[in-house]
């Protein structure tokens, strides 16, 4: 089965949004914080194993987004600005 969501998309998910690196300890996960306004918006998790083609199909939800938008997302057709605007129709955030 074909994994939308690679560790490369992973990785470019988590440098457009500028998450920083969370102090939580994983042994199999890193986790970054997404914030606006010094608030925790998400939390995204990235597998740590070397196998880059190993699923992420994951970071949709931890988005609270579907598939389509966070693969769309990673490859740059959508904004950071999109992203929020879905957050804030959820009732996730307010600004």
């Amino acid at each position: 089965m074909a994994r939308i969501i690679t560790k490369q998309l992973a990785l470019d998910i988590v440098k457009k949004l500028r998450a920083q690196p969370e102090t939580t300890p994983s042994k199999v996960h890193d986790i970054y914080g997404v914030y606006r306004n010094n608030i925790l918006v998400a939390k995204i998790s990235i597998r740590r194993g070397s196998e880059r083609d190993k699923g992420h199909d994951y970071i949709p939800a931890e988005m609270h987004v579907g598939p389509h938008f966070a693969k769309e997302f990673a490859l740059c057709n959508r904004s950071v600005e999109d992203w929020y605007d879905i957050l804030k129709a959820k009732g996730l955030v307010t600004n």
